[in-house]
């Protein structure tokens, strides 16, 4: 499951954007967009879903292929990504992901690698440099993994990982990867290729 904003000036990165303008902000948004949609093209062995946060776009560049398409329901991310995995598991997924658009360093063996390590857990958890996290993903919902978070803060990991030991779940945690959030995250890594592409 793919959660995206809508590529929308002023709407999107809008951290990036108070250094760097709303007009490069979605324009470097799209280059994010356009490579989560080639890393979950290379991926196989799962069904796809797009979660967009105001509409569905039916001729946006998720259009090619087999993709279930829906509209973000909940006040705020935790209970939008709840009510996600909520559609999933009530449709008889066994398991199911959740991926950002945000972190231009993610690959298809790391997700991979986490529909992998659901055989053995019950929770995989892709950290962020920023203290979030750029994926989740559990094989039934949990959803204590939802509430009493301050989203969007470097303290949704920790709190994250706070919570899976307090529920004894077990869970396994992917490599580390930068989200691409401020002007200084283009400056790690990967994240450069994104201002060769400007």
């Amino acid at each position: 499951m793919v959660f995206m904003k809508n590529p929308v000036k002023g709407k999107v990165k809008t951290r990036l954007a108070a250094t760097v303008g709303d007009d490069k902000a979605l324009e470097i948004y799209k280059i994010l967009l356009q490579q989560t949609a080639t890393v979950v093209g290379e991926i196989q062995i799962c069904d796809k879903a797009i979660f967009y946060a105001d509409f569905i776009d039916k001729n946006d560049l998720w259009s090619k292929g087999e993709k279930q398409k829906y509209v973000q329901s909940g006040v705020d991310l935790g209970e939008r990504m709840k009510n996600a995995f909520d559609v999933a598991f009530r449709m008889g997924y066994d398991k199911a992901i959740i991926i950002g658009t945000d972190c231009y360093d993610l690959s298809a063996e790391i997700i991979e690698e986490g529909f992998e390590k659901l055989n053995a857990n019950d929770v995989v958890i892709g950290p962020a440099m920023d203290g979030g996290y750029y994926l989740i993903g559990m094989n039934c919902l949990h959803i204590e993994l939802f509430e009493r978070i301050s989203w969007s803060t470097e303290t949704v990991l920790a709190d994250t990982l706070r919570i899976l030991k307090q529920a004894q779940l077990i869970h396994h945690v992917l490599p580390i990867r930068t989200d691409v959030d401020t002007e200084e995250n283009l400056y790690v890594g990967n994240n450069l290729k994104i201002l060769h592409q400007l």
